[in-house]
């Protein structure tokens, strides 16, 4: 992997700045606190995002409410950008916006996503991708001060976390899985052996029930036979019972045809008695009829003389009329009249001619009104008396017309009555000849009832003949659901015994397989315990001895390099380093500052050639980031550094630091400086 430029965007001091970076060697340079450091957390940020336990406000600039990376670099012959983004939220700063785009192809990823892309371009193990990017830290990049952290860690830790690093920690891993997986093996071994002790006494078992089973199997063969005698008896029995029973329904019916002629019998004498009764009736009304006379002229004459007072009153109610229009005429000419009287009396000037009337005028007008009004009443009384006079005479014809209507109507009755005389008589013959009829059907259903009877005495044995019937039906339906039972029974012990010996006999095979399958488990957790774990403590053992040996060899020639004095350095099998002087040992702690970032250096160098060594196809092994690598360093320290970089020999080296001198040792330097608080570059 080569780096060619970054785009800070609000990170840290940075407002915005795009730094492009060139294969070589180059100094980011500048003074403490000019913003060097983070243009490498920028970089760390770009490949991997934020890190467990790591905060966005540790990169998000204060007081912005977004920020991000642009990076661009080059890795196995492919041009790759990266994008990501920080946002302010009410609660927190995270990521937010991910981007990648790899030979101009973009894709927007989720942060997850973005990481996994970035291992596979790296050729990392996939182990790494929910992990910190500790492979990253300990190849290309890792603080000084983080340096010495390691080696004054205890040493377990130190040892687990190159152990990780290595990629050999995978050995101890799989010692842990064994130990758990042969405890497992030994939990199912226990559980089989549960399982298996049984066995022996379940073939044992299987013995006896299978001779029980023939044996139930027999009964069972003797208990149908005698269910099918038992079936055919109840059979028979319930024949002749249905034999028995078909007589008595054949009474019965016998019974309710007596009852049904009983019923018309009863029925036939009560019309009898009716007719009968009829028969006087008839006769009284033809007797009364008889004695009646009647007169067809008189009807005649009587509608003639309704027919005239009819007219005469029609006659009086037109004079009625004639005088009632007189009358209503003469009050509307005395209104009239009281209506001008009264408007002459209040009249002083004519409204037609417009002249003043005159009393005498007014006088004469007025005298004439009441003249006429004199005479218009007069009349008046006349009309009325002649109209109550005509009422009197309307009334009187009323009587007359309503009393010969009546003596009209009795004897249309009457005329009614004797023509039915003749209906009568021939009803009366009837209802005789019907009587008659119900005389002898009576006797012929009376006759009947008698044959009824006797045939019913006959058939009245076979009630006796059918309870006893009944009571041999039940004995031998109980005795045939008693053998039915004993069958089922039976039938279902063989059932439970079948379905048992079937089960005991799967469980016996299942047994048999777990016997085997616990033989081969005994055999698998003694390989486990006695041959596989320590082929795998071997290996492990060797690859440690091969990578110690190594690292140590790189280490001492590194911190040698470094260090004029003449110190023995060597590791521990934990790695520690032992550095002695003229045959005494020296506590880390005891040396010069110089001295100690010296350690720190070699240590991290001899780390990056052995993992580049052990993981060759990984795609960070041409660039190398050193975070002021010489703090603490002598001038005679800085001039043996020169050596130091060029056996590097790496494409891409990137130093912080503010000593000038490197600078004479670098092909590229880059300056900062911080104004206002803002870092930028200068040009």
């Amino acid at each position: 992997m080569l780096l060619k430029k970054i785009t800070l965007n609000n990170i840290r001091s940075y407002e915005h700045q795009e730094i492009e970076f060139t294969k070589g060697s180059t100094l980011l340079s500048g003074d403490i606190g000019s913003g060097k450091t983070s243009i490498l957390l920028g970089i760390e940020f770009a490949l991997f995002g934020l890190q467990p336990g790591q905060r966005g406000s540790a990169l998000l600039r204060n007081q912005e409410k977004q920020g991000g990376v642009i990076m661009e670099f080059e890795v196995g012959g492919k041009e790759v950008i990266v994008e990501r983004t920080l946002k302010q939220s009410s609660k927190s700063i995270s990521q937010d916006y991910c981007a990648i785009t790899v030979d101009n192809e973009k894709k927007e990823l989720s942060v997850t996503e973005l990481k996994n892309k970035i291992l596979e371009l790296l050729d990392y193990p996939k182990e790494f991708s929910k992990k910190q990017n500790i492979l990253y830290k300990f190849t290309v990049y890792t603080p000084q001060e983080e340096m010495k952290q390691i080696i004054l860690q205890d040493s377990e830790t130190r040892l687990n976390t190159l152990r990780h690093v290595f990629g050999i920690d995978k050995y101890k891993k799989v010692l842990e899985n064994t130990s758990i997986l042969t405890s497992k093996i030994r939990e199912e071994k226990r559980i089989k052996q549960g399982f298996t002790e049984t066995l022996e006494l379940d073939k044992q078992n299987i013995v006896s029930k299978e001779i029980e089973l023939e044996s139930k199997q027999k009964n069972l063969v003797l208990i149908e036979g005698k269910l099918l005698l038992k079936i055919e008896n109840r059979k028979k029995i319930e024949k002749e019972k249905q034999a028995v029973s078909e007589k008595i329904q054949e009474k019965n019916k016998l019974e309710q045809e007596v009852e049904k002629t009983k019923l018309m019998i009863s029925a036939k004498k009560e019309n009898f008695s009716e007719n009968k009764k009829l028969v006087g009736e008839l006769k009284n009304q033809i007797e009364e009829l008889n004695k009646l006379s009647f007169d067809k002229s008189k009807i005649l004459n009587l509608e003639n003389e309704i027919k005239l007072k009819k007219q005469e009153k029609e006659m009086f109610n037109q004079s009625n009329l004639e005088i009632n229009s007189q009358i209503n005429s003469l009050i509307s000419k005395n209104e009239e009249s009281k209506k001008l009287e009264q408007k002459i009396s209040n009249l002083e000037v004519c409204p037609t001619c417009l002249q003043e009337v005159v009393a005498v005028y007014r006088a004469n007008v007025l005298n004439k009104i009441h003249n006429d009004l004199s005479q218009n009443n007069k009349k008046l009384e006349s009309l009325e008396f002649e109209k109550k006079q005509i009422s009197e005479k309307i009334k009187i014809i009323d009587l007359e017309i309503y009393s010969k209507e009546k003596e009209t109507a009795d004897l249309k009755m009457i005329e009614i009555k004797l023509q039915g005389i003749t209906e009568k008589q021939m009803r009366l013959v009837d209802v005789e000849k019907s009587n008659v009829s119900f005389e002898k059907d009576i006797e012929i259903l009376n006759t009947h009832i008698e044959t009824l009877n006797n045939s019913v005495f006959v058939l009245s044995r076979f009630d006796n003949l059918f309870e006893l019937k009944q009571k041999e039906f039940e004995h031998a339906f109980r005795e045939e659901r008693i053998a039915e039972i004993k069958s089922a029974e039976l039938k279902k012990e063989i059932e439970v015994f079948s379905v048992y010996i079937r089960e005991l006999k799967e469980k016996i095979k299942k047994a048999e397989e777990v016997r085997e399958q616990l033989n081969y488990l005994t055999k698998l957790e003694t390989w486990l315990s006695k041959e596989f774990a320590s082929f795998v403590s071997l290996i492990e053992k060797n690859v440690m001895i091969k990578l110690k040996a190594e690292f140590s060899k790189l280490f001492d020639e590194w911190f040698c390099m470094l260090v004029s004095d003449s110190f023995d350095i060597s590791l521990t099998d934990d790695f520690t380093p032992i550095i002695e002087h003229q045959d005494y040992e020296i506590d880390y702690a005891y040396l010069s500052g110089g001295e100690r970032t010296a350690v720190a250096l070699a240590y991290r160098l001899a780390l990056n050639q052995v993992i580049n060594s052990l993981m060759s196809k990984i795609k960070t092994r041409d660039i190398v980031i050193l975070d002021e690598p010489t703090d603490g360093f002598s001038a005679q320290q800085l001039d043996k550094m020169r050596d130091v970089l060029q056996q590097l020999n790496i494409k891409q080296l990137i130093i912080v630091s503010h000593e000038q001198k490197i600078e004479g040792f670098v092909e590229n330097v880059i300056r900062f400086r911080k104004v206002n608080g803002v870092s930028v570059m200068e040009s």
